[in-house]
């Protein structure tokens, strides 16, 4: 459920905010962030221009809907394996509330880095949005076979960003829970203390992941013929945009796709806890 709205209602922000990170020259005036954000479609009517935001929604749904049933599915089954065999060590470490937090942030930095799993679907998600060209008229069976495991390419970039991102997303949630609502049960969570957690975790998340998103996305968006390392990557940034193009498209995404995250977020957390009553009742 979560997966699916955030797709119908966020694709095209998340095509917006691809873009963004994949430009790597500065932005300077309206007609040049209309240019990158529009492509060919620039001089296109208003209609025309919104639907060209859509490339890639088939390889987004497969892996959005994936994403989230593993991600948000996933993390309460390593965070009950942290209570039963590390609770103890976790509460020791940090003290017990503040330890709690810690081990649903850990659940989800483990579960994340499994995210990677699934990047293939997102690395010809992200070729779909920002460079199409790269497709030559193949179709997805004729990608695989003629790319092979090289569609994992980047797959360490992705583990460092979603280990960050996951542990912060599920952590601030945590935090906010533990110490601005003073809940002993996280699952008691009303729909606005879900809501306002969620909103916690996506901006953490969003920040912290910001640096190595962009070196992923860079990555990924290459012409399959012709990879870039992500040292390069790092080297050429700094050498020809500068330290703050590690952080392009934050705002964008702060603004726009935060909200995303936030509603998938708060849906599952919500949902979740509902399911589990629903289930125990059985």
């Amino acid at each position: 459920s979560a997966g699916i709205a955030e797709l119908a209602v966020f694709h095209p922000v998340d095509t917006i905010a691809k873009r963004l990170m994949s430009n790597q020259g500065k932005i300077t005036s309206a007609s040049q962030l209309n240019s990158v954000i529009f492509k060919n479609y620039s001089d296109a009517t208003v209609p025309r221009k919104f639907f060209s935001l859509f490339p890639g929604l088939g390889y987004a749904a497969g892996y959005k809907i994936l994403q989230r049933i593993y991600k948000y599915g996933g993390q309460p089954f390593v965070r009950d394996y942290l209570a039963i065999h590390y609770g103890e060590n976790f509460d020791r470490a940090f003290g017990k509330g503040t330890g709690k937090a810690m081990m649903h942030a850990a659940a989800g930095s483990i579960i994340g880095v499994g995210e990677i799993v699934l990047l293939p679907l997102d690395v010809l998600k992200i070729k779909r949005q920002t460079n199409p060209e790269a497709f030559r008229g193949r179709g997805i069976f004729r990608i695989v076979a003629d790319e092979g495991f090289g569609l994992y390419r980047g797959w360490a970039w992705t583990a460092a960003r979603n280990a960050p991102g996951s542990f912060a997303l599920f952590g601030g949630s945590a935090f906010a829970k533990e110490y601005l609502y003073k809940l002993t049960d996280y699952n008691q969570a009303s729909w606005s203390q879900n809501f306002v957690a969620s909103v916690a975790g996506a901006s953490a998340s969003l920040i912290v992941s910001a640096p190595l998103d962009v070196i992923k996305t860079r990555i990924q968006n290459r012409n399959f013929e012709n990879p870039e390392s992500g040292f390069r990557i790092i080297g050429n940034m700094m050498r020809n945009e500068g330290i703050t193009s590690f952080f392009k498209g934050l705002i964008p995404k702060l603004i726009t796709t935060g909200p995303k995250l936030v509603a998938s977020f708060w849906l599952a957390q919500t949902l979740v806890p509902a399911f589990d009553k629903i289930l125990s009742r059985q």
